[in-house]
């Protein structure tokens, strides 16, 4: 039932041009190039997507843009967190009237919602929207931890499929797929996938995945056949890579390293820096060798 949803998920960049605007060839580009890496689907308008500093209609021609590309080759999960239950609700009923295989969204943030508030926010958005749901659980950036428990309250339910877990905080990674083991678990941090799939991660969502989800792919292959020593090489490798990205800015990095190969991402919106000579020379000459 859920075989479709297991693997690899780059949380696809969104690309600008140069007026800023949401750059729909590129974005084609991005899509159709990680469909040929042998993806397994593809999470759009998440964190890596700079999602919160798009508007509503940018949003709108992402999920558009990705579903039209995609035509059905992968499984799309579409984020479509919002602080307002009603606004996730709205980017949920149209992502389903794209053919999305299910939604996902943020715990609410800012205003320190208590759980019950939470918790009430994410049913709502799931019966509304009547796609399977995958919690985001991202303590790091929302300022949200939830708990095992808590979690479970949602993994025990059939409408929530399972929880895109970014943090380090694997012992609660293993608590979620033992309690629950035909749910859907994904690793988040793309330097720790391996660690990941050692505590049961069905698969990944992850932003460096945009240009190099064969090593990823590979990691998993290899895992799956026994061949440590195999995945904690591609492991070490992309971990160089996010070494460099983390000296220029992760963000900025990323699209500057798919620019250098061929697919224009534009800048990152402010306040994230514009790239640099010592950024672009950084990624052709600590990453792109790498790849």
């Amino acid at each position: 039932m859920f075989d479709k949803f297991r693997g690899i998920f780059p949380a696809l960049l969104t690309p600008f041009d140069e007026s800023g605007r949401v750059c729909e060839d590129s974005l084609r580009r991005l899509v159709d190039f990680n469909v040929k890496q042998g993806v397994d689907g593809f999470y759009v308008n998440g964190s890596t997507a700079e999602v919160f500093l798009l508007d509503d209609g940018e949003r709108k021609l992402a999920y558009r843009t990705v579903a039209e590309e995609c035509a059905g080759r992968v499984t799309l999960i579409a984020h479509v967190g919002a602080i307002s239950t009603e606004k996730a609700i709205e980017f949920g009923l149209y992502a389903k009237s794209l053919g999305y295989d299910a939604i996902s969204a943020v715990a609410p943030f800012y205003y320190k919602f208590g759980f019950d508030q939470i918790k009430d926010h994410y049913f709502a958005i799931q019966r509304a929207v009547g796609l399977p749901m995958v919690v985001y659980n991202f303590p790091g950036n929302s300022g949200v931890n939830l708990t095992v428990d808590q979690i479970g309250q949602f993994l025990s339910d059939d409408g929530f499929i399972g929880v895109k877990h970014t943090s380090n905080d694997y012992f609660a990674l293993q608590t979620f797929k033992a309690a629950y083991p035909e749910k859907i678990v994904y690793n988040g941090y793309d330097e720790m996938f391996l660690c990941g799939l050692v505590m049961g991660a069905d698969g990944g969502i992850g932003s460096t995945y945009n240009f190099m989800a064969d090593k990823f792919i590979r990691m998993r292959e290899k895992f799956a056949a026994g061949d440590i020593g195999g995945a904690r090489a591609e492991q070490a490798c992309a971990n160089s890579i996010i070494r460099s990205l983390i000296k220029i800015g992760v963000a900025e990095g990323e699209k500057e390293v798919l620019t250098q190969m061929g697919i224009p991402m534009g800048r990152a919106r402010s306040p994230y820096r514009e790239p640099d000579g010592n950024m672009r020379k950084i990624v052709r000459e600590e990453i792109l060798p790498l790849l």
